[in-house]
């Protein structure tokens, strides 16, 4: 595990370091946010992969599915068009990248913990997401309840679509305070803006308080309620 964390720091702050070395650093803030994300959620998709024992075209098609598929669906949904994917190579780089770690250093972790890997790698990209999604509509105008919407489908549109892949219930719709998460971080992002607090600042700020809501919810199981469907008469033979 301390291996397999400490390869993965490495990774990031050297495509950190080609990152900033290649972008206007005027935008450099929200470019940061959006890859860094799509890093994350790559790696979460690829732990999937390869906890059902995909091979390593799987592997990298579920890194690249999860890491870019929320930004695209909020792209085009806000009418950023074409989406941030088709205009800028280093979305695709970063998660095929991510997927190639993951596929590499997935003999040093042992199986039982690619559970805790894919909820530790969602939650940052959950609050990344939540933030990027929230400063990319608000430049565009949207009206604050398509904000909370745009920030949230972010986040969650990539493990939404890794779980429909891997056969399974998404997570959004079963987990303790997954979505919620990302709501309480975008109603946050938009009490910020109201009040004057710096853009900068804000997407910090955010995507901080989204992913401790999120590990916090998991440690504490907290979730909302769920409908319990009744008996019908006859049902039990009392």
């Amino acid at each position: 595990m301390d291996l397999t964390f400490l390869i993965l720091l490495m990774s990031v702050t050297r495509i950190w370091i080609w990152y900033y070395s290649i972008v206007d650093m005027s935008n450099s803030i929200l470019l940061l946010f959006d890859v860094f994300g799509t890093f994350v959620f790559a790696l979460s998709g690829a732990a999937k992969a390869i906890s059902k024992k995909m091979d390593f075209l799987g592997v990298i098609v579920f890194a690249i599915t999860v890491g870019c598929a929320g930004g695209m669906i909020r792209d085009v949904l806000i009418g950023a068009v074409p989406v941030a994917v088709y205009q800028n190579s280093v979305y695709i780089v970063v998660a095929f990248v991510a997927g190639l770690l993951m596929f590499l250093i997935a003999e040093n972790c042992e199986v039982d913990s690619f559970p805790s890997h894919i909820m530790f790698f969602d939650a940052i990209g959950l609050g990344f997401f939540t933030a990027m999604g929230c400063e990319k509509a608000l430049s565009y105008g949207i009206i604050p309840v398509g904000i909370v919407f745009s920030g949230c489908l972010s986040a969650v549109g990539g493990g939404v679509l890794r779980d429909i892949f891997a056969k399974e219930v998404p997570m959004v719709f079963t987990s303790d305070f997954y979505a919620s998460a990302s709501i309480l971080g975008a109603l946050l992002f938009l009490l910020l803006s109201y009040i004057g607090c710096p853009d900068s600042l804000n997407l910090w700020v955010t995507a901080l308080f989204t992913i401790g809501a999120r590990v916090l919810g998991y440690k504490l199981h907290l979730r909302l309620p769920v409908a319990h469907q009744g008996h019908l008469k006859g049902d039990d033979n009392d």
